[in-house]
């Protein structure tokens, strides 16, 4: 078989979650190449580019680089949009942290975009794609809990108020709250293992709405800011297989750590970790078990492994398939998030317009992570 070709990939955006990425794409996988990087603050690049011996560019130096195939865009949310779009419209594969955008209509023209131009568009999150979920996966197809019939979310944090910054966090936006920043991993998650929602309906909150600057040695210490998002959601989903779902979050807990799935089937119930993570203790308890039985994994990628969605999507275009984290995922995701706001202000249930197809479970695999990155690659084979 001839050696493996890997794909040139820029960075864009060198913020606090690039450096998994960088340590990932850089040095984890074989098939990405990461070549450069660039940032609005050109000492955040410098930075990056010294650590991980790559170039500090320029947006329109990643645009214009004959050689850069993937542009990963890892901007805040409110930037999402006008990066992914440049970089599609440059004729640059796209994979862009969640969620695509700010407005839903702005998420549905990226996706069409990127159609017109057959360049691949990819979104976070691809924590669905580690072992943990992954067994998941295999526990549902095998009928271990028999037909699924109910799923549970719930993801509880505290959104600290602005501690050093001069300037409102992404996380207190739109398009950044915490039903947009942490809904993706739970969704994702469900649709992996039930397939796409067909109707939503729910409430929603923005609590503790006008806030202050809380650190004395801010320029804004004192300052009022009032939130333009909502930062508490309680959805209900119907799945088109006739699962019936519930995931609520917010930022607004003390407690931390509390995340969780919980699926009820007619033969038994499955526990699943915080979806944030690519594993965790995944539990079956059945009739006769006083107490949840701990699974063994069925498949790879038990570490940090964000950049897994890149690697997926470097070999899909090696091999002309679908990528697993293919931006229509993305999408229905959003597009649950809005209708479920939306809901929540009109008191009426929605059919989606976006849908998805349920993406291709990862070959199982009892091989270390390094390893195992072939099965990303089966198709090749």
């Amino acid at each position: 078989m001839a050696e493996l070709k890997p794909k040139n990939i820029a960075i864009i955006g060198c913020g606090g979650i690039s450096e998994i990425y960088m340590e990932n794409l850089g040095k984890k996988f074989k098939i990405t190449n990461l070549i450069g990087c660039s940032d609005i603050l050109p000492e955040a690049a410098k930075k990056s580019a010294e650590k991980y011996n790559i170039k500090v560019m320029t947006n329109d130096e990643i645009f214009n680089d004959p050689e850069i195939e993937i542009v990963v865009n890892l901007t805040d949310p409110q930037s999402h949009y006008k990066i992914s779009k440049a970089a599609l419209n440059a004729g640059k594969h796209v994979y862009s942290e969640k969620m695509s955008a700010v407005e839903l209509d702005e998420g549905v023209e990226l996706l069409e975009l990127s159609r017109s131009k057959n360049l691949y568009f990819g979104l976070a999150p691809d924590t669905f794609l580690g072992a943990g979920p992954q067994t998941a996966r295999w526990i549902i197809d095998s009928g271990m809990i028999g037909t699924p019939i109910l799923v549970y979310g719930i993801c509880q944090r505290k959104y600290i108020l602005e501690q050093n910054d001069s300037k409102i966090s992404f996380v207190h936006k739109a398009g950044g709250s915490i039903p947009f920043d942490m809904s993706g991993y739970y969704i994702h998650c469900f649709v992996n293992l039930f397939g796409p929602v067909e109707k939503v309906t729910g409430f929603t909150q923005t609590r503790n709405q006008k806030r202050f600057f809380l650190n004395p040695h801010s320029p804004l210490y004192g300052d009022e800011y009032v939130l333009d998002s909502i930062n508490t959601m309680n959805a209900s989903l119907q799945f088109a297989n006739g699962v019936l779902g519930n995931l609520a979050v917010t930022s607004e807990s003390v407690n931390d750590g509390m995340e969780k799935i919980e699926i009820v089937g007619t033969e038994g119930s499955l526990f699943i970790h915080d979806p944030n993570y690519f594993s965790g203790p995944i539990m079956v308890k059945r009739p006769g078990n006083p107490e949840p039985l701990v699974i063994p994994y069925t498949h790879a990628f038990t570490d940090n492994f964000r950049g897994l969605g890149v690697a997926d999507m470097a070999y899909a275009i090696k091999n002309n398939r679908m990528a697993r984290t293919d931006a229509s995922l993305g999408l229905h995701a959003f597009e649950i998030i809005h209708k479920v706001w939306e809901s929540a202000a009109m008191g009426q249930t929605y059919s989606l317009k976006h849908s998805v197809e349920r993406p291709a479970i990862m070959p199982k695999s009892a091989l270390g992570d390094q390893c195992a990155e072939g099965v990303l690659d089966y198709a090749g084979f």
